[in-house]
């Protein structure tokens, strides 16, 4: 059995250095796991362990704008078209791996996981060839400094869970840049100071965040901004599918938690047979006879 994760999220939420982080624990962790690289504008330069698979090989953001004279985002639009068109190449670039990891990491492009249906067709590709998939949604912390850019963040990521219709799991990236102590001065508390009580009403966001903003309550001196924030609040309470995983590279079992939900989400190893042992005259129970 193949597994797969695609990496999502806004640009800049962190997924290349997760992704990177990712592959590494997999490594350590004595499994097999491979890059393959989605982002058509992409720089080499940007990843820590280099793609087995790259759409680049196929087609790249570059070429198109300059040979077609496509914007950035029509130009992005263009490049899925051609991947969904050319599969063939995808999948005989996928054949040459067996009971392995894949992890997806794709461009920043939020439209492409809540309009378009580029990434649902992909997935019922992956699916045909055999290929358990779940995905990850990135928000970075910094959301949490506006809760109208939290929320908006929450949308996008519900959005996307329901046009994608596969396992998911939604990560608060760069906590490291948060601290709950007030008296930290290494200033690694970039995206704010917050209380544990106060993360957890992000973590799994509560509705009321958004009912009123702070130093202004009981301010109706915008009754249609109140109305639509209000539905906004009937909308999260009626549909709690968004909650999120803290993720600090910083600290390795913040990475592991994370890595666990996935292989939960995805089931993986549920299906592997037990490997076989040596002979008894090999391997590790060379001499017990």
């Amino acid at each position: 059995m193949r597994y797969a994760v695609l990496i999502t999220g806004p640009a800049g939420a962190g997924k290349s250095t997760f992704t990177g982080a990712f592959l590494n624990h997999l490594r350590i962790s004595r499994r097999t796991a491979h890059l393959v690289n989605l982002d058509p504008a992409a720089s080499p330069t940007s990843f820590e362990v280099e793609p087995a698979i790259d759409i680049k090989d196929l087609v790249s953001l570059e070429d198109v704008m300059s040979e077609l004279e496509y914007g950035p985002n029509g130009g992005l639009v263009y490049c899925f078209e051609y991947l969904l068109q050319n599969m063939d190449w995808l999948e005989e670039e996928l054949g040459g791996f067996d009971d392995d990891y894949l992890i997806f990491d794709c461009p920043g492009q939020i439209e492409l996981y809540t309009h378009h249906p580029f990434l649902p067709t992909l997935v019922q590709n992956l699916t045909r060839m055999g290929i358990r998939v779940c995905a990850t949604y990135l928000i970075e912390s910094q959301f949490m400094e506006d809760r109208y850019k939290f929320f908006s963040g929450v949308l996008s990521a519900m959005s996307a869970m329901v046009n994608l219709e596969i396992p998911w799991i939604n990560i608060m990236s760069k906590m490291d840049l948060v601290t709950a102590n007030s008296d930290d001065q290494s200033g690694g508390a970039r995206n704010g100071i917050r209380q544990r009580k106060d993360i957890a009403r992000y973590l799994d966001p509560d509705p009321l965040l958004l009912a009123t903003r702070r130093g202004q309550e009981g301010n109706d001196s915008n009754p249609r901004f109140h109305a639509l924030n209000q539905a906004i609040v009937q909308l999260i309470e009626d549909h709690p599918l968004v909650s999120f995983l803290p993720l600090d590279l910083t600290n390795s079992d913040s990475l592991e938690t994370v890595v666990s939900h996935i292989d939960y989400t995805m089931q993986y190893g549920e299906d592997e047979e037990p490997k076989e042992p040596h002979d008894l005259d090999e391997g590790d129970f060379q001499g017990l006879e």
